[in-house]
């Protein structure tokens, strides 16, 4: 479990493709405190680490998870928010986050608003009615609260601190970004669906 608060930006330094894709992952992390089968949120995927250096971490994904995230479109020097998991006692600063990729999303506007930038993102229209304005959702493995909604589209001010700890500071219109629905809102739709 995780909490969609970003701790390192790491970027693909290596791409072994067969089937499904080896990835290895720079990162600022001390790699002697994480475990061969550890977890870590990749731009909100979970992935589990299966071989590491002194300064990166290899990652093996399946073809199920290229074929439902943006990982398929990753390439060398692709930067990549990383996040922990969640240990007894830490703080949850952010919002309940699974890393289980909900669907692929896209970046259609960005615009200065004071000193935030306000980012209009598209959804997969089925997971239009899982976002709740004044929610939350999990973007490329960031917790974001929700400004407004309109159909599948959403809006939300990021700060400057945020753009420059995560991967939006090099973000563009048009980029494909993995979305995770609130796990609430997921089981709350399941249950009227029942």
């Amino acid at each position: 479990m995780f909490t969609g608060l970003v701790t390192d930006v790491g970027r693909v330094r290596r791409i072994e493709t067969q089937g499904g894709a080896r990835l290895e992952i720079e990162t600022g992390y001390d790699t002697a405190t994480i475990e061969i089968g550890a977890s870590i949120a990749c731009s909100g995927a979970t992935l589990t680490v299966v071989d590491k250096g002194a300064d990166w971490f290899a990652v093996d994904v399946s073809a199920e998870t290229l074929a439902r995230t943006n990982i398929a479109n990753w390439t060398e020097m692709t930067p990549v928010n990383l996040e922990r998991p969640l240990r007894l006692g830490d703080e949850m600063g952010g919002h309940i986050v699974l890393g289980h990729v909900d669907g692929v999303g896209k970046i259609v506007a960005m615009t200065p608003d004071g000193e935030s930038l306000r980012f209009e993102f598209e959804a997969p229209v089925e997971l239009g009615p899982l976002i709740a304005s004044k929610g939350y959702v999990c973007v490329d493995g960031v917790s974001l609260t929700v400004n407004e909604i309109d159909g599948n589209r959403f809006g939300i001010n990021m700060i400057p601190h945020t753009r420059q700890m995560t991967t939006f500071g090099e973000a563009k219109v048009g980029d494909q970004v993995n979305l995770e629905v609130d796990v609430l809102a997921r089981y709350v739709a399941r249950l009227q669906n029942a």
